[in-house]
């Protein structure tokens, strides 16, 4: 395309888009590295050669523009640009609601250790002299909004901005966050905090808040962004934040090429051109593409015409072909038919064995019922067993019994003596008295001879010796008196004694016990299966080695059984159910066998081994109502299997729990229906009747001393096992020494009782033995007498009444012991009733023990018969069901099959009718198939590779063909776009050059200068012109009344930066407006004017906020309401 080339002082010329929008491009790196002009150039060359190769689709959208066309368009909006500018400064701007900066917080910040200002909502002056860190205000702002480091022309990086000697440095800023376009405002509220972190190892962090929220809403860097693209915030941009170096070299060191740039990157122009010229590249790639893709459709045309070509060759085998199609169909119908057979069958088949499952589970529900009955009658036998307890108060009392009948005939066999010793003395006695009578009878006759003195003399001697043998006769009778109490004492003493011994043996045992128990529990610590039997672990093993007829036994059951509260029920329980917890369970009959034999060979002959199927019944219906607390309730059983077992072996779902035996009736008499209850006091079974009445038995009190089981339920673990029983010790030690004391204070009274009655006997031996002495002389005195002299009848028959007396005497002392053995024959005769009473109840108890112990075992017999029963059919309706399985399965198969077959051949083609079998569809079908195949021979293809051949052909044209149409039409549809786009965007930069002219030239009218921007867009140059007052007035050609900007003075130079900055302003829609000692090198008039421009403008600016930093004093300056000043302290070191 042609380019019209003007003069390059025309402030209008303009080149075309391609070439305007490289040369503008820039970046933030190459604008801040100051790229060479040999980048422009190659950037340039590069452009034409795209121009070159895109002339063809935008020729006739190039620019055309010249001078005539500017000035026109000049003319055109001139006035009505001037006139808003004019409206605009009557009028007062507004207050922006967001993206306006309230307050910046520095801390640790280049020369700032703490820093805070508060920013008015319009314009702000900064003060300060020389080193105070003005210009650190707007580094901070750059920084904490996300700016790059190197725009703020103070630093390469971020380390440089944290103040020396510190680690870390801090900037917060508070944006304003008001109104209807306000950034999330239910999450930050009225205003967004900002707040930059940075340190010396090169960390950096932001937070970011709300005003009415104490907590971090993000840390992200996007959400920065985010916040700064809503609000229009643009740091980076040089019109926003101009920094001190850039204010000062900006007119006098600038190329016109760098101010054009720079107007370019202000208005954001640039960035506009850089995204058109991405979109042209694109849009030429794809027409490129395009342009191949078309040169490939007349080789796409021949191939699907010679294809055509030989399918209609083909077209004579096409009727061979429906024939064999209609075969295939015919074919397919018939394989769905013969599936719909098989299937049928397999299903009438799956139906009879179906019919044979309830009579097998008939016979399994009557087999469960015989098993239910035989488990009702063992457990009833067992607990009728359990009911009628233990015979120990019987044969204690019959051991009582007989004991005092063998003492009883001791008694009796020591008087019977005394009484055969009584007998012999009355025979003796009585022959004296004969003897005596005789005498007399011979004594009358020697009357004569002896004389009165004599006899008297004897006599009296006679007397003498009999009073002696009478006094002997009475102490020796009152010490027999006194050695039989003494000795009665003694035997109570020495009775108490044993029975204290036996209670210091049975502690001892008792001590023994618990150490035994502390072993035990050692034992069970280092292995927990030490209670339930010998090696058990290895039993557990060898059970998981075995094959087994039914499920593998389990055991033992009470490693799944705790009690809930062992303290209170634990000893109980365990004492009743201990041949359960170590009993194991299994489901067949075989495998009993099996596993006691097992057992056995680990040295467990007697673990229990139970029967029984796995029925996870329910078993809710046998418990009593809510609140009662029976076995099952104070259990915690972990496996179901289990749980059912201990339900049909030993009741636990009936049978209740009591602390006493009056509790225990009384609940059980509350049910209305009786029961079986234990109790924790004494061990009792309590059974109330439903008719009335109740019995009451004692249980057996397995206490389990010195046995492993007694650790079971009781709810601690080894370690307080071990503590238990050495408390235990203690407590028995205890006993033990008062025990001992007891023995030896009771055997210091017997040996005192012992020794009483040793002198007793002693004494006795001696009266006996006075008494035995003065009998014998008084029977020598009375031979004597009788020698010596004559007896007379008178001591004679004195001597006939003492021995009578003593026959009478003897024979009351018969009379007594026979009254004392009547006695003992008494007492024995009522015994023996007691006793012979009491071996018959001992051995009907026996009897009836050994009657229910066999009615159980054969109830045990039955049961076991009965589950082999149930075992037997459960097998058969298992393999039976089994079977029916994989009949169905089978026949699931077919169905699906036939549902698979169907819906294929449904998609193949439509149901056909009656279709013949398959073998004759078949036959024909190849038939067909080997004519069509002969032809196809010889033509070198089959019919369906012609047809396939052939669409696939179409296929391909017709989607080579749309794709073509449709991204052509897109293509256009882009370059239709981008040329609005592209004219859009010149005339937007012919607005905002004309703007900035004319904005330009009134700013220099307030000093009385004259002068304008000239824009060249074809170089991509920006030129300024400016006259001054004393110029203007002494000179009369144009040309020389125009003066470049680099031969003006320091404060011309200066205001005419601010003009330019301000018309550059009125293009942008930033919120922000940053600007550093703008004033530096203006003198007090251009200062004056300078600032009261500004502030005007700053005034009509409608929601813009202007931040503004001068090391100049302000007292010359009329400020208003809409100005803030703030003012920097002096720094910390000498002003000169």
């Amino acid at each position: 395309m042609a380019k019209r080339h003007t003069d390059s002082d025309s402030d209008d010329a303009e080149s075309h888009y391609e070439q305007t929008p490289k040369r503008a491009r820039t970046s933030d790196d190459a604008h801040s590295d100051g790229d060479s002009e040999d980048s422009q150039q190659n950037g340039r060359k590069g452009k034409a050669k795209a121009e070159t190769r895109f002339n063809d689709d935008v020729e006739e959208h190039g620019e055309t523009d010249n001078e005539q066309e500017e000035q026109k368009f000049e003319d055109a909006h001139a006035q009505k640009i001037l006139a808003d500018l004019a409206s605009k400064r009557k009028i007062q701007g507004g207050i922006a609601e967001h993206g306006i900066i309230e307050r910046v917080e520095m801390v640790n910040f280049m020369c700032h250790a703490f820093l805070k200002f508060e920013f008015g909502p319009q314009i702000n002056f900064i003060i300060g002299h020389n080193g105070s860190g003005k210009s650190a205000v707007l580094s901070a702002i750059t920084v904490a909004l996300g700016g790059k480091s190197a725009s703020t022309g103070r630093g390469s990086g971020l380390k440089s901005f944290i103040k020396e000697g510190c680690a870390a440095s801090e900037v917060t800023i508070y944006l304003k966050n008001q109104g209807e376009e306000a950034y999330k405002p239910e999450e930050y509220g009225k205003s967004i905090i900002v707040t930059r972190r940075f340190t010396k190892d090169g960390n950096s962090t932001w937070k970011i808040r709300g005003a009415n929220s104490p907590h971090i809403i993000s840390a992200k860097k996007e959400e920065l962004a985010a916040i700064c693209d809503h609000m229009n915030i643009q740091v980076d941009n040089p019109l926003n934040v101009l920094t001190q170096d850039a204010a000062r070299q900006f007119l006098s060191a600038s190329a016109p090429g760098d101010k054009y740039k720079f107007f370019l990157r202000g208005t954001q122009l640039s960035q506009l051109s850089d995204e058109y010229t991405t979109c042209l590249a694109n849009i030429k790639q794809t027409h490129k593409v395009l342009e191949q893709k078309k040169e490939a459709l007349p080789d796409l045309r021949i191939a699907f015409k010679e294809a055509t070509v030989r399918f209609q060759e083909a077209a004579k085998a096409r009727q061979q072909k429906q024939k064999a199609d209609e075969l295939k169909k015919e074919l397919a119908w018939a394989h769905v038919r013969s599936k719909e057979e098989e299937m049928e069958n397999k299903f009438k088949e799956v139906a009879k064995q179906e019919s044979r499952l309830p009579k097998i589970q008939k016979n399994i529900e009557d087999a469960e019922r015989n098993f239910a009955a035989a488990t009702e009658e063992v457990a009833q036998y067992e607990n009728e067993v359990a009911a009628i307890g233990e015979m120990d108060e019987l044969t204690k009392e019959r051991d009582r019994l007989q004991g005092l009948i063998r003492s009883n005939k001791d008694e009796i066999s020591k008087l019977t003596t005394d009484l055969k010793k009584m007998d012999g003395s009355i025979v003796i006695i009585t022959d004296q008295i004969k003897d005596f009578d005789q005498k007399i009878a011979e004594e009358t006759e020697r009357m004569a001879a002896n004389t009165q003195a004599k006899h008297e003399e004897t006599q009296r001697q006679l007397e003498e010796a009999r009073a002696n043998v009478k006094e002997a006769q009475g102490a020796l009778d009152r010490l027999m008196r006194e050695i039989e109490e003494q000795n009665a004492k003694t035997n109570a003493l020495k009775a108490e004694g044993s029975v204290l011994e036996t209670t210091v043996t049975a502690i001892r045992t008792e001590i023994q016990n618990c150490e035994g128990m502390i072993q035990r529990a050692k034992d069970a610590e280092k292995n927990s299966l030490i209670p339930y039997g010998n090696n058990i672990k290895g039993v557990l093993d060898a059970i998981k080695n075995e094959r087994w007829v039914g499920d593998r036994p389990v055991g033992p059951l009470g490693l799944f059984v705790k009690a809930k509260d062992a303290t209170k029920w634990g000893e109980l329980l365990r004492s009743q159910l201990s041949q359960y917890l170590t009993a194991f369970a299994v489901t067949n009959n075989a495998d009993r066998v099996k596993l006691h034999k097992l057992l056995s060979g680990f040295n467990n002959h007697n673990t229990l081994i139970i029967i029984n199927s796995r029925d996870m019944f329910d078993y809710s219906r046998g418990e009593p109502p809510e609140g009662y607390l029976t076995v099952l309730r104070a259990l915690e059983i972990s496996d179901p299997y289990v749980l059912r077992i201990m339900i049909n072996v030993a009741k636990i779902e009936r049978i209740h729990l009591a602390y006493s035996r009056a509790e225990a009736q009384s609940t059980l008499e509350g049910l209305h229906g009786g029961g079986t209850a234990w109790t924790s006091e004494k061990f009792m079974n309590v059974r109330v009747f439903p008719e009335g009445g109740a019995s009451i038995t004692p249980l057996s009190r397995n206490t389990g001393r010195n046995d492993a089981t007694s650790l079971l339920l009781t709810g601690r673990d080894a370690a307080s096992e071990i503590a238990h029983y050495h408390q235990q010790i203690k407590v028995e030690e205890a006993k033990h020494q008062a025990a001992i004391q007891d023995v030896q204070r009771k055997r210091a009274e017997w040996n005192g009782e012992r020794q009483k009655l040793d002198t007793l006997k002693s004494q006795r031996a001696k009266v006996d033995d006075r008494f035995r002495r003065a009998k014998t002389y008084l029977a020598n005195l009375q031979q004597t007498a009788n020698d010596d002299m004559p007896s007379n009848i008178t001591s004679l028959q004195a001597a006939k009444e003492e021995a009578e007396g003593e026959k009478t005497s003897t024979m009351e002392q018969a009379a007594h012991v026979l009254r004392r053995k009547k006695e003992f024959d008494d007492a024995n005769k009522a015994l023996v009733p007691d006793l012979q009473e009491i071996k018959e109840r001992i051995k009907e108890f026996n009897q009836r023990k050994g009657d229910l112990i066999a009615k159980a075992q054969d109830a045990a017999e039955k049961r076991m018969k009965a589950q082999h029963v149930k075992d037997s059919y459960t097998t058969k309706l298992d393999d039976e069901k089994a079977a029916i399985a994989k009949l169905q399965a089978h026949a699931d198969v077919l169905q699906e099959e036939f549902t698979n077959w169907t819906a294929k051949a449904l998609e193949y083609c439509e149901r056909f009718p009656n279709p013949r079998k398959v073998e004759e569809v078949d036959r024909n079908l190849k038939s067909v198939q080997e004519a069509l195949a002969e032809r196809e021979r010889r033509q070198g293809a089959t019919v369906e590779e012609m047809t396939i051949e052939v669409n696939k052909a179409k296929a391909k044209l017709d989607a080579v063909e749309r794709d073509l149409k449709q991204m052509t039409t897109l293509n256009k549809a882009l370059k239709a776009s981008l040329t609005v786009r592209l004219q859009r965007w010149q005339d937007f930069r012919r607005h905002i050059a004309l703007r900035c002219k004319l904005v330009f030239a009134y700013h220099l009218s307030h000093r009385g200068y004259y002068g304008k921007v000239l824009f060249n867009h074809d170089k991509g140059s920006l030129v300024l012109k400016v006259v001054t007052d004393d110029q203007a007035a002494t000179q009369a050609s144009q040309a020389k009344r125009e003066k470049d900007p680099r031969s003006l003075s320091g404060g011309e130079k200066s205001f005419s930066t601010i003009c330019l900055l301000l018309s550059l302003w009125e293009s942008i829609g930033c919120p922000l407006r940053c600007l550093d000692e703008f004033d530096v090198f203006m003198d007090a008039v251009n200062r004056r004017i300078s600032m009261k421009m500004m502030i005007d403008t700053a005034n009509s600016s409608d929601k813009k906020q202007y931040i503004l930093i001068t090391p100049q004093d302000m007292g010359n300056v009329q400020i208003g309401p809409t100005v803030k000043v703030n003012r920097m302290t002096d720094p910390e070191r000498n002003q000169t």
